[in-house]
């Protein structure tokens, strides 16, 4: 038997002060879909997610609380670890940057890079965002109000002059560009390999890798008077999780590193994409194989702002109109990397047409003839005809199109072409009318309905990743084993097998109507 290809995927670890939203749950959703569709095609996948806890800004708001740091990241932290289990996301592992292990790796790490002559101690003067825990160079400010310094993310920043430990990230200038060069699709989408690309090729400045203002993070080894700068910390993450400083054969860096996929929202990518892969090589390592950086959401056309109090609040969303109904909305009402809009009408033409006209009510009107009509069981096909033949080819093609589109990030993609097969379907049984031969001509009704019956399975092993309960609710219904769930099961081979034994079908996807009362 031949060792399982792996799969490494992870979210950005979610900065711990403020509550999860909107953006945390679509980025850990894409992660989500990946991980589940990897692991029906038969690897060996690792979904990593969680929680950054040091810098100044968690010292800030922890202090603003009147709490210590400690107590605050352990209560926010767990907000995060709890949406993860409320969205149904499959992660393998949930890492905080506060964790032994990762105060291991990331001295570990220091200590590589400084043995290497990667780092030395000077002193730093320029301008400073706490909110965004990042530096910024004079040309890429704003003016803002009352003489205020803005960063270009909105974010005031301030004058900060302090001892400081640099990484040379100014020598790794010409090793990236030849990198990316290398490595087509390692930042995508492709506009966002542009935007790194003119940044990089613009010149690279050395990078402040420590702090002397606050302590709350993990300390420089053999200087106790300065923190590791949180994003070094942050970015670590993704190897400590892996087992770093352990890298020999056998142990999990050596099974899972390089990850196959960062996902981060568009605004962290420069860290991903330029800081992160300079600070591997430098230490000896590999970088990963891919940042994806998705784009952000808006809010009834309106930017997402706390003081325009119209943050989405995913379980809010979830208690409206369900969980696989809102998992399904975000990865199919916008192309994935593109910015995108959510809006309450929307979300329900995608609850009412997609979902219960298209797919719960196919689902409904086929299991219920079958569960009248052919003795509560899987029906015996007879002889199939050109229109059989035609949808399930086109079940069988989907496999491969639906597979190709998740490969390349495309769900909307990958979406369309299930739905595809949705509509032919319901076409079909328009058509064929089955309610009809059950008096005419009950032989065909029941190849008829195997037809259906077994398009119904195709589809719903393939929607597993997007909406997994739901999907299982209806391949339950169909009667399909749970070990005969995978994308190797997607062939005749595996056919429903007439004479099975059926449960009484019942709705997935109810309408959503307005003002209930």
């Amino acid at each position: 038997m031949s060792e399982k290809k792996r799969f490494y995927i992870t979210t950005p670890i979610y900065y711990v002060n403020d509550a999860p939203h909107i953006g945390h749950a679509y980025t850990s959703l894409a992660c989500d879909v990946l991980a589940r569709f990897k692991r029906l095609n038969g690897y060996d996948v690792k979904f990593l997610t969680g929680t950054d806890e040091h810098g100044q800004k968690v010292e800030k708001s922890a202090r603003a609380e009147g709490t210590a740091p400690t107590a605050f990241t352990d209560r926010v932290s767990q907000n995060f670890r709890d949406l993860a289990l409320f969205m149904n996301f499959s992660n393998d592992d949930f890492i905080r940057t506060t964790e032994d292990r990762h105060a291991e790796a990331c001295r570990s790490l220091w200590k590589s890079l400084f043995e290497k002559d990667q780092i030395y101690l000077s002193n730093y003067s320029g301008w400073y965002a706490i909110r965004d825990e990042a530096f910024y160079d004079e040309g890429e400010l704003n003016d803002g109000p009352d003489g205020l310094k803005l960063a270009p993310t909105g974010a005031p920043v301030e004058w900060v002059e302090e001892p400081s430990y640099f990484f040379r990230l100014s020598a790794w200038q010409d090793k990236l560009l030849q990198f990316y060069d290398n490595n087509s699709d390692f930042i995508q989408p492709v506009s966002r390999r542009n935007e790194v690309l003119n940044f990089v090729s613009g010149g690279l400045q050395d990078l402040s890798v420590s702090r002397t203002t606050f302590n709350w993070g993990i300390s420089v080894p053999g200087d106790n008077n300065h923190v590791i700068y949180v994003w070094l910390d942050a970015l670590i993450n993704y190897i400590t999780a892996v087992g770093y400083p352990k890298i020999g054969e056998g142990t999990d860096y050596s099974r899972y590193w390089p990850a196959n996929v960062h996902m981060v929202g568009k605004d962290i990518l420069r860290f991903h994409a330029v800081y992160w892969p300079a600070f591997l090589m430098a230490a000896g390592l590999e970088p990963p194989h891919s940042i994806f950086a998705h784009g952000w959401w808006t809010n009834e056309g309106q930017k997402i702002s706390k003081s325009l109090k119209n943050i989405i609040d995913p379980v809010n969303l979830v208690e409206t109109y369900g969980l696989d109904q809102v998992r399904y909305f975000l990865l199919r009402e916008v192309p994935f990397g593109r910015d995108g809009d959510f809006s309450h009408s929307s979300m329900v033409s995608r609850l009412n047409g997609d979902l219960a006209n298209d797919y719960g009510n196919l689902v409904q009107r086929v299991l219920t003839l079958v569960f009248k009509n052919c003795n509560e069981q899987v029906p015996l096909p007879q002889k199939f005809l050109n229109e059989d033949s035609l949808l399930l080819k086109a079940a069988n093609d989907a496999v491969k199109e639906a597979k190709k589109s998740l490969e390349k990030f495309a769900f909307h993609e990958s979406l369309e072409e299930i739905w595809r097969v949705i509509r032919l379907a319901n076409g079909y049984i328009d058509r064929q009318a089955p309610w009809k031969l059950s008096k005419e001509d009950p032989e065909r009704m029941e190849t008829v309905l195997y037809v259906l019956m077994e398009t119904l399975r195709y589809i719903a092993i393939l929607t597993q990743p997007f909406m997994p309960h739901s999907s299982n609710q209806i391949l339950d219904q169909l009667s399909v084993a749970q070990e005969k769930r995978t994308y190797n099961h997607l062939n005749e081979a595996h056919s429903l097998a007439p004479g099975r034994r059926i449960t009484e079908p019942f709705g997935v996807f109810p309408r959503y109507q307005d003002n209930k009362k």
